[in-house]
């Protein structure tokens, strides 16, 4: 019995030393784990679907104003005079556990997409492109948790409102114009397979200049070609920011991952000096150079140190730089965008 009482005493002190030396990550992990609904997907009500011949059920459209119109000091929104559009998917911005799936009227869902997302995220596009960004009905936070299959259904069912909107877009809005694919997170999830199960292989692929689905771990299969070049186009780029001592809790070998400082997809490194500028908008949207270095390692974005005070969040685990993979690299994205649309309106 003194050996058992023993044996007990030591596990419960490593699961202290291991809950104080982990205590961010599992700090993060009760709080995903306190967004789960209380019913299964099968139980939960289906919200009003959104009707995308109104203006409400977009998060930004060029005829109107939004925040995806806004730039940080020293950029422009060019929407009115650009050639090319982009069809931009929100990341999840829905972190209760009322529903599997974003009531539209939800408030403090789409104050977070309009606030920080269209203005932190989209809008680094409006230089290049027309914005256009639906809003669908998401998949709440846990559906990424959830290993019971009501997850998994939610994000199945909150991308065919991608693909509805994707579709009225095509219909009513593009006109035949080239366009650019983006999103991030769980958008960056719904831009992969928009890109597998609409566009490649078809006519539209033509009429693809870029993809940026990024922010989630994606392989590339049955996908575009991933860029190789900054100017490259009909290609696709995408990355997930972390430190290099981060925490990784899935294989990530296999995943595409594009330097969005170099544009490159062979694990160079770009140096801090190559770095074009970070946007914070909590700071009135200065732009900040130099702020991260970036290297491709095993499918994951290495950023080895964060040189500026704005951008300390780590609410997705130490070391996980997940909110930030636009504004990081905000002033980068914007000017890589201009430049593919450059390349692949000189090659018509």
């Amino acid at each position: 019995m003194k050996k058992f009482l023993i044996g007990i005493g030591v596990l419960v002190g490593l699961v202290v030393v291991l809950g104080f030396v982990f205590r961010d990550t599992v700090g993060m992990m009760m709080m995903f784990a306190a967004m789960k609904p209380s019913q299964s997907f099968a139980e939960d009500v289906r919200h009003t679907a959104p009707d995308y011949s109104e203006e409400i059920a977009w998060a930004a459209l060029p005829q109107k104003e939004d925040p995806a119109d806004t730039t940080p000091v020293g950029a422009e929104d060019l929407q009115a005079s650009s050639a090319v559009d982009v069809f931009f998917i929100h990341p999840t911005t829905y972190y209760k556990s009322d529903h599997w799936l974003q009531p539209l009227d939800d408030v403090d869902a789409n104050k977070i997409t309009d606030d920080q997302v269209m203005r932190g995220q989209a809008a680094v596009f409006n230089s290049c492109c027309a914005v256009y960004a639906p809003r669908y009905r998401q998949a709440t936070l846990f559906s990424f948790m959830d290993q019971d299959g009501d997850g998994e259904a939610a994000i199945a069912f909150a991308y065919e409102d991608v693909a509805k909107a994707f579709e009225y877009y095509l219909q009513h809005y593009n006109n035949g114009r080239p366009f650019i694919i983006a999103g991030h997170s769980q958008g960056g999830l719904h831009a992969d397979t928009l890109l597998k199960k609409v566009i490649a292989g078809t006519e539209l692929e033509e009429r693809l200049v870029a993809a940026y689905p990024v922010g989630f771990y994606i392989d590339g299969q049955d996908s575009v070609p991933v860029c190789e070049s900054a100017t490259q186009t009909g290609c696709q780029v995408t990355w997930n920011s972390v430190a290099p001592d981060s925490q990784s809790f899935q294989d990530t070998s296999g995943s595409i991952c594009v330097n969005p400082v170099n544009w490159q997809a062979d694990g160079s490194r770009a140096d801090f000096s190559d770095h074009v500028g970070a946007v914070d908008y909590g700071v009135d949207g200065q732009v900040e150079q130099g702020v991260v270095d970036a290297q491709c390692v095993d499918g994951r974005l290495h950023v080895s140190e964060v040189r500026s005070p704005n951008y300390k969040s780590e609410f997705m685990g130490p070391g996980n730089y997940h909110i930030y993979d636009f504004s990081f690299f905000h002033m980068d994205i914007r000017k890589n965008a201009v430049d593919r649309v450059a390349a692949y309106l000189a090659s018509r």
